[in-house]
């Protein structure tokens, strides 16, 4: 299951939503700006403010830049088929 917190203005989180949608992987968009999610309240979540952040398998592996890596190194699919 992966998760991202996005904000409509955002190029990374484009660029990362396109990235999943291109490998065929499902996620779960949550804006934080439409859901009235603080920067704070993100931070809380995630230990980050800035967006997108990215949770797969409830694990936070941060933002666009990391998930870039996961997918360049091959590992990005292992990483959601884990249990």
């Amino acid at each position: 299951m992966v998760k991202i917190y996005t904000t409509n203005w955002c190029p990374s989180c484009v660029a990362a939503k396109r990235l999943l949608q291109e490998e065929s992987i499902e996620f779960e968009e949550i804006n934080i700006e439409e859901n009235e999610i603080s920067r704070q309240a993100l931070q809380d979540i995630s230990g980050k403010y800035t967006v997108p952040q990215i949770f797969i398998n409830n694990k936070c592996i941060g933002g666009y830049d990391h998930l870039l890596l996961l997918h360049q190194n091959k590992e990005l699919k292992d990483l959601i088929n884990e249990k």
